[in-house]
């Protein structure tokens, strides 16, 4: 099973993750998040991150989102990853996060591809 690490604005990632154990009735195994406030020292926050990434990693590797490409969380996060092993998708949203607890048990390349398409297609208008 592909781990989850979360690093987002906040209180972001929790959120999420509750919204997440709401939809599915329980709280998913190997997820973490770790919420950036403004105070932060991203240097600071790197180990914790890389303790954190490494409880949610079974030998399968980790998929860690983050919420706004470019900004402190995100940054974090890019200094983490290690291709085919620790992957990283920015712009992370409920129907991401919901559509990467249910396609984790298949191999990285897939679990990226449906992470953004669920991401993508969680956005529409609502008429």
């Amino acid at each position: 099973m592909i781990g989850i690490f979360l690093v987002t604005h906040g209180t972001l990632g929790e959120a999420l993750i509750q919204c997440a154990c709401h939809v599915l009735n329980k709280r998913p195994p190997l997820i973490a998040q770790m919420g950036v406030s403004a105070q932060d020292d991203p240097l600071d926050l790197l180990p914790v991150a890389r303790q954190m990434l490494a409880w949610t990693d079974s030998g399968h590797g980790v998929l860690v989102l983050t919420d706004i490409y470019g900004a402190t969380p995100a940054n974090i996060a890019t200094k983490l990853l290690k291709p085919g092993v620790i992957e990283g998708i920015a712009g992370v949203n409920l129907p991401m996060l919901l559509r990467v607890l249910t396609y984790r048990e298949r191999d990285m390349a897939t679990l990226i591809s449906r992470a953004i398409s669920g991401g993508c297609d969680g956005v529409m208008q609502i008429k």
